[in-house]
């Protein structure tokens, strides 16, 4: 197999910088930032409990897996707005493999813009796959102190994929058919298969798992909720 071609630190930046400006989830601090930084394995190991404690008491409840649920949740869309964006708006694969996070928040920051020029049709949702899933959602699942079914977590990656294809797919009409395409495949990968699928054009998504946040006291359900799809 034909090795990955690395991509010049200072395209990988670039891609990085024009990504930010779709939205929150696609931004990430490159280079030297003030503040205490770490990295992210750290907090994998620990099961994020800063993160998840501080969410439980924003959302008023005692049950601790609803807020390890979002969190996770949250991390996982930031992961892949960044994997899939740059993939394929930008033709570049970071590298998040020495990412690091805040100390006490969710931020992400990569010390050096490192990628791959994203390989061929084939090839590009295996690596994104890798990059998202194994060497970041599973060692933060396996470190969660929280007790959360797997399921319920692949089911938020799958959900997360889907929303970061949607934003991606609204910022940029012209790449709504290569997102999808990549987004479709990956949804028939590994732990991300049979959790959910694309509901129409538009890249409305429903999910096969619930995420929790409806227990949370006043909240309602998500868009893509599988309750509903129960309730129908």
């Amino acid at each position: 197999m034909t090795p990955l071609r690395p991509a010049p630190p200072e395209s990988v930046a670039e891609a990085l910088s024009e990504l930010a400006r779709i939205g929150p989830f696609f931004t990430i601090t490159v280079g030297a930032a003030d503040g205490p930084w770490r990295p992210v394995g750290h907090a994998y190991a620990e099961g994020m409990p800063h993160l998840i404690a501080a969410r439980a008491v924003r959302y008023g409840t005692s049950e601790l897996r609803i807020a390890a649920s979002i969190v996770q949740l949250g991390h996982a869309a930031h992961l892949w707005a960044l994997a899939l964006g740059c993939a394929v708006a930008h033709g570049i694969v970071p590298d998040l493999g020495d990412l690091d996070q805040e100390a006490e928040g969710a931020g992400l920051r990569l010390s050096e813009p490192r990628g791959w020029f994203a390989p061929g049709h084939d090839r590009l949702p295996p690596l994104l796959y890798r990059v998202v899933m194994d060497e970041h959602l599973a060692p933060l699942a396996a470190g969660l102190r929280v007790k959360v079914a797997a399921g319920l977590l692949h089911g938020n990656a799958a959900s997360a994929l889907a929303e970061a294809a949607c934003d991606l797919a609204k910022a940029r009409p012209d790449l709504r058919v290569s997102v999808t395409d990549v987004a479709q495949r990956l949804l028939g990968m590994g732990g991300l298969r049979g959790r959910g699928e694309f509901t129409g054009p538009d890249l409305a998504f429903r999910r096969r798992t619930c995420c929790l946040y409806y227990r949370v006291p006043g909240a309602v359900r998500c868009g893509d909720c599988s309750l509903d799809r129960k309730a129908g």
